[in-house]
């Protein structure tokens, strides 16, 4: 299995993992529209012999008080169900993590399971004293300094690219 960054003939691939990954389709719609909207976008997929069976999209968001700080949001993740509990998340998600280093950001938030993301080095948001903009158990909301002390003094609430109201 490959990662790599999507490419415009994996699109349609990336909608059907996404749609057997969730009860709906709107994380495939999300996936659609950020990649229309958000700049920029870190957008990977899992080739498993020129078939995909994951993807994960990270996009920018803003942490009010501080439009300097440069902070991306990992969502969606999927795998298809097939390909689940094999590493191919894991595989994902550090990939994403190691671009959106590569691109300068220097935190990246995540909304999803503290089991999973915090082997990852994702801690809650409480111990940064940041906020999610939707209302949240405090536990499922994360954040990751990709820098070491990038975050220290900037807190405030975490606003995520328009996109998002439509889930």
């Amino acid at each position: 299995m490959q990662i790599r960054h999507e490419n415009k003939k994996d699109a349609a691939s990336i909608q059907a993992v996404n749609k057997a990954a969730f009860e709906s389709a709107a994380e495939a719609g999300l996936v659609d529209a950020l990649r229309e909207q958000a700049h920029p976008v870190i957008s990977l997929v899992a080739d498993d012999g020129g078939a995909i069976v994951g993807h994960i999209l990270f996009s920018p968001v803003a942490l009010s008080g501080h439009p300097e700080l440069k902070i991306m949001g990992l969502a969606p993740m999927a795998v298809s169900p097939a390909h689940q509990r094999k590493g191919t998340g894991s595989a994902l998600v550090r990939a994403g993590l190691e671009a959106c280093g590569k691109l300068g950001f220097g935190a990246v938030v995540v909304l999803g399971h503290p089991e999973y993301y915090s082997r990852f080095g994702f801690l809650p948001s409480t111990r940064f004293d940041i906020d999610c903009e939707y209302e949240v158990p405090e536990d499922v909301f994360m954040v990751m300094e990709l820098q070491p002390g990038y975050l220290v003094g900037a807190t405030g609430t975490i606003k995520y690219h328009v996109a998002f109201s439509n889930l």
